[in-house]
């Protein structure tokens, strides 16, 4: 599945424009190929958020990385610079991506 085949639930275009969607589109198809990848591990730390938008629905079954948080810290410590920075970024990034998925099923519910 791609962005352009996400669930009615949220529409891709809407998604596609979201602070982090360049990190969580990628991851969940890595998830759902079983890949671990830095992308996967945020997906993984973003999970109760994902799959109560729908988002994770008509992929594949999505393999969640077990312990995402220690798994992404240890991946980018193996690609080298500042592990700490990149995390903590990375971390922003996916945070500004769960508000606003939070704020756009919040406002479609309110038309509902």
């Amino acid at each position: 599945m791609t962005a352009a085949t996400l669930p009615a639930m949220i529409d891709s275009t809407t998604v596609s424009r979201f602070p982090g969607a360049e990190l969580v589109l990628p991851g969940l198809e890595d998830l759902a190929a079983g890949r671990l990848t830095i992308a996967a591990c945020l997906v993984s730390m973003a999970r109760p958020t994902i799959e109560k938008s729908g988002l994770a629905e008509g992929f594949r079954p999505l393999r969640y990385v077990s312990v995402p948080e220690q798994t992404l810290y240890r991946l980018l410590r193996a690609e080298g610079g500042d592990p700490y920075g990149r995390y903590n970024s990375l971390s922003r990034r996916l945070v500004s991506f769960e508000r606003a998925l939070r704020r756009t099923l919040s406002a479609r519910n309110r038309q509902s």
